[in-house]
């Protein structure tokens, strides 16, 4: 077994000349954990499906739809600049909705960030192109985009929160998976939804462009509204209770901020966590949202090829989440993700060689590769994280590193991508990947083992 330390350095906070509360709360575990475990995945699938159809449009009609004066390349970088706001407004997000996870509790604040993604969404199906309300278009696509990431900045730490925190000792990996199976399904809904879209419409692109696009981030307030009524029949979990009870006994003075707690006892953690899990998000979004473009646009494959490979290389995302979970409560987390990491480091430099060889076959490969690597990172990760911070300030500094590591793997690399590709062609990609894998094997290797400890 290794031996860790506890999570932070900071003394409990009672009152002076008491005992610390001991508030009776249910133990982890039982059949409560199972309905946990199923709203935080259809939770994480909803917020996702928003938050993946956004990049699948990037990629195939924003550059059209709100940026046609800047020709074909420049487009994509406007569009996918617009993809990367939502990664800037992440961390932001991780600290308010950390700040409210944190103190008023897990379920009211999910509930929040639920509604304000659904309704963001809904926004965007509804915004008028470039050609209709001229540089207003894109102005409010970049605010409502914001709103996305804002919503999921708050999302994730929660979600993984409600897992963790209920699931019993030595089967938290297994749990916390949960919510990590929400972007495979919600990558696969994407997918599947642009698809079916295109072939009711004939595929072609005047009425895809025109309103096609647009019927997916329609549809997407009928999961908002089945995710919602998931959430509310939920209970707050058994650990937040605890410290919420020893929290009102502590005298106001005691009572600080969750954001400076976590920067103040635990920066480090925050900072190598955000590094750790860089590589995982450049492979994510680079296999979900830039792939599509480039497969559509330099490749030269049609849309419904590249969306059906989309959607069968999901379950390879999926099944690569659960075996790597499963396997973390064995041999630990940072093990596994040091796994993932060394991956990446070979593949980026083979992917894009791979894919430029214009097969098919390298594109179905490169895409599957890509995802499985990525899963093998993110399986863990849900446990990882919850399992770094204490619980006065769990939630914001979960999020916090979660959504940096967002900032710099999932907004950076995607836009840097086209330019480099039409200067350098992709093997500039694959460097610049594989470069941030080695950061993150080595911010990886800096992490301790949090398998064993409690929560």
């Amino acid at each position: 077994m290794t031996t860790v330390s506890t999570p932070g350095a900071e003394p409990p906070v009672v009152p002076a000349g008491q005992k610390p509360a001991a508030p009776t709360a249910p133990a982890p575990g039982g059949p409560g954990i199972r309905r946990v475990a199923i709203a935080s995945c259809i939770g994480t699938t909803i917020e996702f499906y928003d938050f993946f159809i956004y990049g699948t449009a990037a990629a195939l009609v924003f550059p059209t739809v709100f940026f046609p004066a800047l020709g074909a390349t420049a487009g994509t970088v406007a569009s996918f600049a617009t993809f990367a706001v939502a990664f800037i407004a992440r961390p932001v997000g991780a600290m308010l909705f950390g700040h409210f996870g944190d103190r008023i509790g897990r379920k009211k604040t999910l509930v929040s960030t639920l509604l304000l993604m659904g309704i963001s969404t809904l926004l965007i199906g509804l915004l008028p192109g470039a050609e209709t309300i001229g540089v207003a278009a894109p102005i409010i696509l970049v605010l409502l985009r914001f709103a996305q990431g804002f919503a999921v900045g708050g999302e994730w730490a929660g979600a993984t929160l409600l897992t963790a925190e209920y699931a019993p000792p030595g089967k938290r990996g297994l749990y916390a998976m949960f919510p990590q199976l929400g972007p495979a399904i919600a990558f696969a809904l994407s997918s599947a939804t642009f698809l079916f879209t295109g072939l009711a419409l004939g595929d072609t692109n005047e009425a895809f462009l025109n309103y096609g696009w647009r019927i997916p981030f329609l549809f997407s307030i009928v999961l908002v509204a089945i995710g919602l009524y998931m959430r509310l029949a939920i209970e707050e979990t058994p650990v937040f209770r605890a410290e919420s009870e020893a929290r009102a006994a502590a005298p106001a003075e005691k009572r600080t901020l969750p954001f400076l707690d976590a920067l103040r006892y635990q920066t480090k953690e925050i900072l190598l966590s955000a590094g750790a899990l860089a590589i995982m998000f450049a492979f994510f979004y680079m296999g979900t949202a830039y792939l599509t473009s480039y497969a559509t646009k330099t490749l030269g494959f049609s849309r419904p090829f590249v969306l059906t490979v989309g959607i069968a290389a999901s379950f390879v995302f999926g099944a690569a989440i659960v075996l790597s979970a499963l396997y973390s409560d064995r041999v630990g987390r940072r093990r596994v993700i040091m796994i993932s990491c060394g991956f990446s480091v070979v593949w980026a430099l083979a992917l894009f060689p791979l894919l430029d060889t214009g097969s098919p076959v390298a594109f179905v490969v490169g895409m599957m590769v890509t995802l499985a690597i990525f899963g093998i990172a993110y399986g863990p990760c849900g446990a990882l994280l919850p399992e770094m911070f204490h619980t006065r300030y769990r939630y914001t500094g979960a999020g916090l590193g979660y959504n940096l590591a967002g900032v710099l793997g999932g907004a950076i690399p995607p836009m840097l991508a086209a330019p480099l590709a039409a200067s350098y062609g992709g093997i500039a990609i694959g460097i610049m990947l594989s470069v941030l894998g080695v950061l993150s094997f080595v911010c990886t290797k800096a992490l301790v083992e949090t398998r064993d400890r409690a929560l």
